[in-house]
């Protein structure tokens, strides 16, 4: 594997970070109480290309539970862990990725990853993104 390709395959992941996350069926009476994403950071630093960064995480979807629709500055690697992940991704068809299984985010694609399962959704994720972008914004 080249440098360049590990960078982009350590970037995918940070990208997943910062994701921001509402539960299906969400209203502000359940916001206290709706399960949470957990995202735990594995690895962050400066990439070998000059002025970006990479980032892997795990990040544990529970049964439920939906990201906001968002974007990312570059390429996101996801790979599923355990369970099974639903992608809604711009101009793709809706995707299900099962345990085992892998999926690269495009940079500046509006995307939402769900989790419609009854048993939590683990995913490994990497991103390669320029330093000191935010690593995901709202889609509008």
């Amino acid at each position: 594997m080249t440098r360049r390709a590990a960078f982009f395959t350590a970037v995918s992941l940070l990208a997943v970070s910062s994701l921001a996350v509402l539960p299906l069926g969400f209203d502000s009476a359940r916001a206290q109480s709706a399960p949470e994403i957990k995202r735990t950071l594995l690895l962050q630093q400066d990439a070998t290309i000059a002025g970006y960064q990479a980032a892997t995480m795990i990040v544990i979807i529970p049964p439920g539970v939906r990201e906001i629709r968002h974007t990312h500055p570059g390429p996101l690697s996801v790979y599923v862990q355990e369970g099974t992940l639903t992608l809604e991704h711009e101009g793709r068809p809706t995707g299900t990725y099962k345990t085992g299984e892998a999926v690269l985010i495009e940079s500046g694609k509006i995307h939402q990853g769900i989790n419609l399962g009854t048993e939590p959704v683990k995913l490994v994720a990497t991103l390669i993104a320029e330093k000191g972008k935010p690593t995901s914004a709202p889609a509008p």
